[in-house]
């Protein structure tokens, strides 16, 4: 198992694209805890495609994303940029992702320059603190079978993420309020490009959203074989400046699911207060036929 050091290096490489023309990159892809590629995995790559094709000064400050089809972990990703528009002070990009000749995923990315304006913002919720609670290593094997616990931990040794209370697989048969909090940071620090926070922070939304879902349910989800999901779209607004090595609040709910769908909001807060993001994303959830 690789340690947190290797295993946020390996990660800042695959997020790293290789240019293969103008405005198209190719990403690899590793082994997922599921048998396809992680969606977080595609967002964050589409997302550093984009922000190339757009200059320094002007940050992401929203997305908008499908997800397609499965992605295969065994082949390369390539990302197709369209430049959609670049006005005075906003640009837009979209981005489409292919393998195997079809497209896996669609983003469309919009990027800003700097600019004062109102300000206000709702009060970030009561919450532990991060340091208080227990690490993905000390908490997982305790709720899942040994296995999953640590193809779990290697699958996010990148990222120290800390569950406020007992995440849905640790709770099965004990519906309770669809409401959940995560911390978390890079287990390492990074480099102070604003547009490799933003990915960063990409990448870990997908890893919890849809868990509130499951708790209203009682349900575990993939990791105890009650409920098959996948993401189905995902959309993200940047409102601050903030930092994915510093400790942030991902408190997320889900207000409904109905007709095999169900839906995730959140929002995320830097450890001192500041509303960073807001997210929404909709998936398959659906109760496998016995």
């Amino acid at each position: 198992m690789p340690d947190a050091p290797t295993a946020l290096d390996d990660l800042l490489d695959l997020l790293d694209l290789e240019r293969i023309e103008q405005d198209i990159f190719r990403g690899e892809s590793r082994p997922s805890i599921v048998p396809r590629v992680f969606g977080g995995q595609v967002a964050a790559q589409a997302l550093v495609a984009a922000g190339r094709t757009v200059p320094a000064d002007r940050l992401a400050h929203s997305l908008h994303a499908y997800f397609l089809r499965a992605g295969d972990p065994g082949a390369p990703i390539v990302y197709t940029v369209d430049r959609i528009r670049d006005g005075r002070s906003f640009t837009t990009r979209r981005v489409v992702a292919v393998q195997h000749g079809q497209p896996i995923f669609h983003l469309s990315a919009s990027f800003q320059t700097y600019e004062e304006g109102l300000d206000h913002q709702v009060e970030m919720p009561a919450a532990p603190d991060p340091e208080s609670l227990e690490t993905p290593a000390e908490m997982l094997p305790r709720h899942l079978p040994r296995e999953v616990a640590d193809r779990l931990i290697e699958a996010r040794a990148a990222v120290d993420l800390r569950y406020a209370e007992t995440p849905p697989w640790g709770t099965v048969g004990q519906p309770r309020e669809p409401r959940s909090q995560v911390w978390f940071r890079t287990n390492g620090k990074l480099a102070d490009d604003p547009l490799l926070h933003v990915v960063l922070a990409t990448y870990v939304s997908d890893m919890t959203l849809l868990d509130s879902i499951l708790l209203a349910h009682g349900r575990g989800g993939w990791a105890v074989g009650d409920v098959v999901g996948a993401s189905l779209d995902h959309a993200m607004w940047f409102h601050r400046p903030f930092r994915a090595d510093e400790w942030l609040l991902y408190d997320q709910e889900s207000p409904t699911s109905s007709g095999g769908r169900g839906l995730g909001q959140a929002r995320i807060f830097t450890q001192d207060g500041r509303l960073a993001i807001s997210v929404i994303q909709e998936g398959v959830v659906r109760v496998p036929r016995r």
